[in-house]
């Protein structure tokens, strides 16, 4: 496995605790306030983007060029 995408995958985990535990103090503060729904919208947006550009990144063999070359 290349060193970039183990690192990638790396980030990635660690974002995806840290987006859990914020969307779960999101979710809880929305019971308390009614109209905190509305905040969860944008952020399940931004979190389908960054998911769409994460794929595309490691699915694009145009991307991999480095990891053919023979040192």
């Amino acid at each position: 496995m290349p060193l970039d995408r183990f690192v990638l995958i790396l980030v990635i985990v660690i974002a995806a605790a840290g987006v859990t535990v914020w969307l779960g103090t999101m979710i809880a503060a929305s019971a308390q306030i009614p109209a905190g729904w509305l905040s969860v919208i944008p952020v399940a947006l931004i979190g389908y983007v960054v998911w769409r550009v994460i794929s595309d990144r490691l699915n694009n063999s145009d991307d991999d060029h480095y990891d053919r070359i023979e040192k």
